[in-house]
C-alpha cells in the first residue's frame, strides 16, 4: 500500500500511529520522502519520527535541502546522533555541504572526532571530483584470505558498509585486485582470494571529474569503482547510486545551459521568483542585444525590399529552418562530446558528415519550398532565390552547429554553451545577410 497525504493526515488525526508505522515500513524510501514533501513542517517532523528506524536514514538521505535542515533543526541530540550513525559517510557529507553553518557545527559536535577527521577530508576535496561524492565505507579483503574467512568477514563488518556486491583485496592500502559477491558466494570454501580475485581494474582517482567517473559506470556496466589518491592508495568508492544522481545533475545543467539558463542546484518550486527571474534574464538580454545586429542588417535593405515586399515574408520561415538546422547539429554533436562518442581529433570527420547531410536536407527543404512557391504564386525567381538560400543557410547552420561545440570542448568551455539560444543568434544574421545578398543579385536591386 502506498499512503498519500489524506490517508496520512486521515490516520494521523484518529493517532492510529501503529498503522501508519506499518505502511511507512511497507513503503519505498523515496516513495515516503515524496509523502514527506508534501506536509508542512509540523506533519513532517511528525512523520518522521513514526518512520521504522531501519529506514530512516535511507529516507533522510532522500529528502531535499530544506527538509533535511529543518528536522536536523528540531531534533533532539539523541535523535540527530542515531540518524547519523546510520548515515553513510558520503550521505553525510553531502548533508554538511548544504546545511548552513550553524546547523554544520552542531552535527560535528555529535560526530565522533575520528570521523570528523574522515568528513573534513572529503570536504576538502575538489567540488565535482570522485573525492567529493565517494564513501569510505567499503569491504576490504587480503588475497591470503581464504573465501570462508571472506564470508565471515563480510557478515561481521557489511552492515556497516554501502555496498558488499564488490569486495576490494589490499596489500598495505594498495589496491592489488577484486572480487564479487557472487564469486565468493559460488566458490569452495578453502579457496584463496588471490586464485579467485581479477586484477584488471577500472580505478580513478580523488581528482578524477565526477562526470568521467559517472560516464565508466555506463561504458564497464559497474555496480562500484574505486577511488586512489595521488599516490595510489585506495581511499574510499563511489557507488552506482551517486554515478547517477552526478548524471543527472550534469544532464540537468546541460539542459539549463543549452536553453539559457543559469544552472540552479534547488528545484523548481523551492527556487524563488527573483532567482528564476536572474537565472534568466543575462542571457536573454545578451541575445536580445546581438538579435539587434539582423535588425540592422533588415533595416539596411529596406529600399531595396520595398520593390518587391514579398520577399521580406520569407524572413521568419528562412531564419527559424536554420536555426533548427543548426540546433540539431549541435544537440548531436554535445551528445557525441558528453558521451565520449566525439572527440576533437574527430573535428573533420564531423563537419564533413553534417556538410553531406546539409546537402541532402537542403535539397529536400528547398525543392519543397520550390514547388509550393510555385503553386500559390507562380513566380520562378521567388522560387529560385528561396531555394539557393535555404541551401546556402542549411550549410552554414549545419556547419556552425557542428563545429562550435567542438571548439568550446577544446579550450575546455562547456558545449552545451554553444547550443541552441546563442547558435540560433549566430544563425539568424547569417541567413538574413545571405539571403538578401542572393535576392539583390538575382533581382538586380540597389
Amino acid at each position: 500500500m502506498i499512503m498519500n497525504k489524506n490517508t496520512f493526515l486521515e490516520l494521523l488525526s484518529r493517532r492510529e500511529f501503529k498503522t501508519i508505522q506499518k505502511i511507512l515500513d511497507a513503503m519505498n524510501a523515496f516513495d515516503i520522502a515524496s509523502l514527506l514533501s508534501e506536509l508542512d513542517d509540523r506533519e513532517l517532523a511528525v512523520a518522521f519520527r513514526l518512520i521504522p528506524k531501519s529506514k530512516a536514514a535511507d529516507v533522510f538521505s532522500e529528502m531535499s535541502n530544506s527538509m533535511q535542515a529543518y528536522l536536523v533543526e528540531i531534533f533532539t541530540e539523541k535523535e540527530l546522533k542515531d540518524l547519523l550513525n546510520d548515515l553513510y559517510m558520503d550521505d553525510t557529507v553531502d548533508l554538511l555541504e548544504d546545511l548552513p553553518a550553524n546547523l554544520v557545527t552542531r552535527i560535528l559536535d555529535i560526530i565522533p572526532s575520528k570521523d570528523r577527521i574522515l568528513i573534513n577530508q572529503l570536504l576538502n576535496y575538489p567540488e565535482d571530483s570522485a573525492g567529493s561524492i565517494m564513501t569510505t565505507e567499503y569491504v576490504a579483503l587480503r588475497e591470503d584470505n581464504t573465501v570462508a574467512e571472506a564470508m565471515a568477514h563480510i557478515k561481521r563488518t557489511g552492515i556497516h558498509k554501502e555496498t558488499i556486491y564488490t569486495c576490494y583485496v589490499l596489500d598495505n592500502r594498495k589496491l592489488i585486485g577484486i572480487v564479487s559477491a557472487k564469486d565468493l558466494m559460488t566458490m569452495d570454501d578453502d579457496m584463496k582470494i588471490s586464485n579467485l580475485m581479477e586484477t584488471e581494474i577500472i580505478s580513478v582517482t580523488t581528482h578524477t571529474d565526477q562526470e568521467e567517473t559517472a560516464a565508466l559506470f555506463s561504458k564497464y556496466n559497474l555496480l562500484a569503482i574505486p577511488v586512489l589518491d595521488l599516490q595510489g592508495y585506495m581511499v574510499g568508492i563511489v557507488t552506482v547510486d551517486d554515478a547517477i544522481d552526478v548524471m543527472v545533475d550534469e544532464t540537468t545543467e546541460d539542459m539549463e545551459k543549452m536553453n539559457a539558463l543559469a544552472p540552479n542546484e534547488e528545484t523548481y518550486f523551492e527556487t524563488s521568483v527573483f532567482q528564476h527571474a536572474k537565472n534568466r534574464v543575462g542571457w536573454l538580454l545578451f541575445l536580445m542585444l546581438s538579435a539587434t545586429l539582423t535588425q540592422t542588417i533588415i533595416a539596411h535593405y529596406e529600399d531595396a525590399f520595398a520593390a518587391i515586399p514579398l520577399l521580406v515574408s520569407f524572413i521568419p520561415m528562412l531564419t527559424d529552418t536554420g536555426g533548427n538546422c543548426g540546433s540539431q547539429s549541435s544537440t548531436l554533436v554535445i551528445r557525441g562530446l558528453a558521451l565520449q562518442e566525439i572527440r576533437f581529433r574527430d573535428f573533420f570527420k564531423v563537419v564533413f558528415k553534417e556538410f553531406r547531410v546539409a546537402i541532402v536536407v537542403g535539397i529536400t527543404l528547398s525543392l519543397t519550398n520550390a514547388v509550393y512557391i510555385m503553386f500559390r504564386y507562380h513566380d520562378p525567381m521567388i522560387a529560385l532565390v528561396i531555394a539557393l538560400s535555404l541551401v546556402a543557410t542549411i550549410l552554414i547552420s549545419k556547419m556552425i552547429g557542428c563545429m562550435l561545440p567542438l571548439l568550446a570542448n577544446k579550450i575546455h568551455v562547456d558545449p552545451a554553451i554553444m547550443a541552441a539560444p546563442l547558435i540560433t543568434t549566430i544563425v539568424d544574421t547569417c541567413s538574413i545577410m545571405i539571403y538578401f545578398q542572393i535576392a539583390t543579385h538575382l533581382f538586380h536591386l540597389a
